[in-house]
């Protein structure tokens, strides 16, 4: 969510019960300013927090002139101190799905990933390197793994420009009420998948400069979006059944919207049995 709406997009999305304290709103409104300053960022986005057994980690996402380029994540154990992560890698993300429970909140904590294959085990021997990941890889890994599943935008807040690049919709006014309740109204705000696979004829009825992204209504398993209505239905807000803690708000008619995350940055395998 955008960091200089924080206090009013927290609010917002605080109907699950998990938010951050007074305290930590106040320290996070100064230090992500500072932040988007310090590093030149054109825009700076409050991710959500990770907790850790020890610890929790706060995120803030920086954002350059295209936003569908990689963005420069960071993370603070205190939300003053920020420390960038290093960028994600596949290998990275591979890993990182190996591993199960909770994060510890050190950053230099090792894992040994024991579900390795042989093969890989022994590729990293001879490469002179343990079986091993940090908790600081892991960390940008499940990050990436949650924004790739999860990271939503409603339909036209972006636009996609002929060269290429991805810059924010200017006439983009929000939704009405009746498209904010549907799920075909909302985009991954990442690389499409289903998209290339549609053929010419459902392409047709699509404009290439809003309808660039996969939409949520196929996606699997069914069911693992909840759409609710909140503050007397003035809000909108979808949750992640897959992704427990990730909530999405946008307030129709307006351009306030966003995604956050609270939760321990683990996924719901159970969810096929849970619909």
């Amino acid at each position: 969510m955008e960091a200089s709406w924080l206090p009013a997009a927290l609010e917002l999305a605080a109907g699950g019960g998990a938010g951050l304290s007074p305290e930590k709103r106040a320290v996070l409104g100064s230090s992500l300013l500072l932040l988007q300053r310090d590093y030149r960022f054109e825009r700076v986005w409050f991710w959500g927090c990770i907790q850790g057994v020890r610890g929790a980690y706060y995120i803030a996402e920086g954002l350059g002139p295209d936003r569908a380029a990689p963005r420069s994540r960071l993370y603070s154990l205190n939300c003053v101190e920020w420390n960038l992560l290093p960028p994600v890698t596949e290998e990275m993300v591979t890993q990182a799905e190996h591993l199960k429970g909770r994060f510890q909140g050190d950053p230099s904590f090792e894992y040994e990933y024991t579900e390795i294959n042989a093969e890989d085990a022994e590729r990293l021997f001879e490469d002179g390197k343990e079986p091993m990941i940090k908790e600081e890889a892991r960390l940008v890994a499940t990050i990436e793994q949650i924004d790739r599943a999860v990271g939503i935008i409603p339909r036209g807040a972006f636009v996609k420009t002929p060269l290429g690049s991805v810059h924010e919709n200017r006439n983009f006014e929000g939704l009405s009420l009746t498209e904010a309740k549907k799920l075909s109204s909302y985009f991954h705000f990442t690389e499409p998948v289903n998209l290339k696979n549609k053929t010419l004829l459902e392409k047709a009825d699509l404009d290439p400069s809003t309808d660039f992204l996969d939409s949520l209504e196929h996606d699997i398993p069914q069911g693992s979006w909840t759409v609710q209505l909140e503050k007397g239905g003035t809000v909108v807000v979808l949750r992640s059944l897959l992704w427990l803690g990730l909530t999405f708000y946008h307030v129709p008619m307006t351009k306030q919207y966003g995604y956050v995350y609270f939760g321990t940055g683990e996924k719901n395998l159970d969810l096929p049995f849970m619909l």
